[in-house]
């Protein structure tokens, strides 16, 4: 091509020398975007310090959602007709609106999550949860929720 030079690269002055700013500016860009990625994908929960309970907050297209499973129950209610996975472990309820027992077909158990001892109140994106020695009770901003335990699973 008429005026250009053979092997030139983006950043390259008249004088042939690289710019550092450009080199700079990707890395930034990289680095912001490798944050960005894992802050999404971390998880942004609890577990009970028993294990048996876990919860996570998800942010769909602005729609807060907080899902919390039990693992051990000492009775597991009956699964409805029409679910066809499994039922009776796992909770969720958004930022406005009832909580619920979801049929599911995954799980949010995690051993990374970091514990909420007792005595121990979380809050994120218009939910509360409390950790005692009889279990967790969550609730939104509606005061809407559950309480989880091994013996009991109440939602109200």
């Amino acid at each position: 091509m008429p005026g250009s030079s053979p092997g030139r690269t983006f950043g390259d002055r008249e004088n042939g020398m690289s710019s550092p700013l450009p080199h700079a500016l990707l890395t930034l860009f990289l680095l912001t975007l490798a944050a960005t990625a894992h802050a999404q994908t971390a998880p942004a929960g609890f577990q009970s310090p028993s294990k048996n309970i876990a919860c996570q907050y998800f942010d769909y297209d602005k729609q807060n959602i907080l899902r919390c499973d039990i693992a051990a129950m000492e009775t597991k209610p009956r699964r409805p007709a029409d679910c066809e996975l499994d039922y009776g472990g796992a909770f969720e309820m958004n930022a406005k609106g009832p909580a619920a027992r979801i049929c599911h077909g995954d799980t949010v158990m995690d051993n990374s999550l970091p514990v909420l001892a007792y005595g121990e109140a979380w809050q994120r994106g218009g939910f509360t949860c409390k950790s005692e020695q009889s279990g967790i009770t969550c609730f939104n901003a509606e005061r809407r929720g559950f309480s989880l335990a091994r013996a009991k699973q109440e939602v109200f």
